[in-house]
């Protein structure tokens, strides 16, 4: 997000947290469904140690929430859940604040929304290591073991719109915005709209005039749909791992200079916690090793496409990695 929209962001995350609050979730839930131990044992250090895990409210940081869950879960922790808070910074004051232990949060949301830089690093690990030691020594905040999966945003399009237009790659789609807004109606989220890893950051960088552009706010479940339509939406905001990408057969455009961050999700928490209990690092680091971007989006497939139930999809995917046993 960008710097110039820090007040309006902390507004925005002051209601969300009171949202957070308001809703009686400062404890969290009981963990949807039962799972025993795997290759991850009882854990005598954790057992009984209370723990809540958090999440935002889409469908890839759910099933993550839950993956979290059901391996602290084995390993012998009390376990609350409190995934499917609304928002970046929602969750994350929510965890500055303590209602929530353990999340998955992603490197670029965490360089560029949280810690308000501008310029991303390209290289993954780069990204990583400067997120990490920012995050430490200005919030006591760790962050370990990034998963090689780079859920990062794109803009897509249907093919009968690439045909028709010519546009492969954001540079195309610039000259477009500039030439013919008409041909270009763009639907994006509302974060999407206003954090400078988003919609303004990418006019700046591709040199075109954001006012210019034409942008439908909609709800992020519904834009995938509507970009394949290609009616209301001729380009849409996506998230590269989201499983409707491949099964709308939407055609992803080209950043052709690098704009968008990386988006490696890492597990975060306090420092204070990470020192009390070490042994959630040991636990969750061959959990990440394994989140590739085609098991993401199989993952988020089988729930957005298939309508099956986040929790089910991540204990199943669990159960299968031997993680876990069904309960």
């Amino acid at each position: 997000m960008s710097k110039n929209k820090r007040g309006w962001k902390v507004v925005v995350a002051a209601l969300g947290l009171t949202l957070v609050a308001s809703c009686g979730l400062e404890s969290g839930g009981a963990v949807p469904l039962a799972v025993g131990p795997g290759t991850i044992r009882p854990v005598p250090e954790l057992e009984g140690v209370k723990m809540t895990v958090g999440s935002k409210d889409f469908t890839e940081q759910i099933i993550l929430g839950y993956i979290i869950e059901f391996a602290m879960v084995a390993a012998g922790a009390d376990v609350r859940d409190l995934t499917n808070i609304q928002g970046s910074n929602s969750t994350r004051d929510a965890q500055l604040n303590g209602q929530i232990d353990l999340t998955y949060e992603y490197t670029g949301t965490g360089w560029i929304n949280h810690l308000g830089n501008e310029i991303p690093l390209p290289d993954p690990q780069a990204q990583f290591d400067a997120v990490r030691d920012e995050d430490l020594a200005k919030n006591d905040m760790v962050w370990i073991d990034p998963a090689p999966m780079n859920n990062t945003y794109a803009l897509a399009m249907n093919k009968e719109t690439a045909e028709k237009t010519g546009v492969k790659t954001i540079s195309d789609y610039a000259r477009l915005v500039e030439s013919d807004p008409g041909a270009a109606v763009t639907c994006v989220e509302t974060e999407f709209n206003v954090r400078q890893d988003g919609y303004p950051g990418l006019a700046a960088k591709y040199g075109f005039d954001a006012s210019r552009a034409q942008r439908q706010i909609l709800q992020g479940g519904i834009i995938y749909q509507a970009t394949a339509d290609g009616n209301q939406c001729k380009f849409g905001e996506v998230f590269t791992t989201d499983g409707r990408i491949i099964a709308l057969d939407l055609v992803l455009l080209d950043d052709d200079l690098s704009f968008f961050p990386k988006y490696n999700p890492a597990l975060v928490m306090k420092k204070s916690f990470a020192d009390a209990h070490p042994q959630v690092a040991e636990i969750m680091a061959p959990i990440s090793e394994r989140l590739t971007n085609e098991v993401m989006t199989e993952l988020n497939r089988q729930v957005d496409v298939e309508g099956k139930e986040p929790a089910e999809v991540a204990r199943d995917w669990m159960v299968s990695e031997g993680f876990v046993t069904a309960g």
